[in-house]
Order: C-alpha cells, then sequence, then structure tokens
C-alpha cells in the first residue's frame, strides 16, 4: 500500500468518527426541544402543563429510578393515553434513545451530586 493510500485511509476514518458524532442525537438538545414545554428544563412539569394535564410527572430520580430506558423510550413511541401523545412521526428510535440517556444521566445524577 501507498503512503498516499494509507494517510487517504486514516483520513476517512477520522471523518467517519467525526461524522458519526456529529449526526449522534443529543439528548439534552432533542429533549429541549420536543419535551420542555410540558416536563420543564428540568425534568419539572411546567404549571400551564400541569393545568392542562395534572399527572405529568416529575422527571426526578426516583421516578427514573423505577423505569429503564427502554420503558422511556416506550413512552416516546406510543404515547400514554391522552395525557401524553406519540412522538414516533417526529423522532427516530436513536433520537428517543439520547433522550432516555439524557434524562438518566441528567436528572438521576444530579440528585446524587446534590449533598
Amino acid at each position: 500500500m501507498s503512503r498516499w493510500t494509507i494517510r487517504l485511509s486514516l483520513l476517512l476514518v477520522l471523518l467517519a468518527g467525526t461524522r458519526a458524532g456529529a449526526q449522534a442525537a443529543d439528548g439534552k438538545a432533542l429533549y429541549l426541544k420536543q419535551c420542555r414545554s410540558c416536563h420543564g428544563t428540568t425534568g419539572k412539569p411546567t404549571k400551564q402543563a400541569l393545568r392542562e394535564t395534572p399527572r405529568i410527572p416529575t422527571m426526578d430520580a426516583e421516578f427514573l429510578a423505577k423505569r429503564s430506558a427502554d420503558s422511556l423510550v416506550a413512552v416516546m413511541q406510543n404515547g400514554v393515553g391522552r395525557d401524553m401523545k406519540s412522538f414516533k412521526s417526529k423522532l427516530s428510535q436513536e433520537e428517543m434513545r439520547a433522550i432516555a440517556a439524557y434524562l438518566r444521566e441528567t436528572f438521576v445524577e444530579e440528585v446524587k451530586r446534590s449533598p
């Protein structure tokens, strides 16, 4: 193999890794765009959302400890009765998994870090 071929191969590998990272779903950005209006910035439902749908849960450590990432994705995929619409036409499975990971990493870890 020539040096040029090796360099080109390495460049392609590096670009592919960068592109994959750039394409990876950003759970926080997706949460803020798709979920914040009801579930609030910090996982606590907004007052307006609670007036319209009083049973919206707070996404805190206690709530999330009882649910797997797969169950969170299933709720986003299927919705919950009239209280939460399905997001399957707005979010891919990868994006739903990114939101679930963001919730668990952020809101559960936040509680663990608090004194």
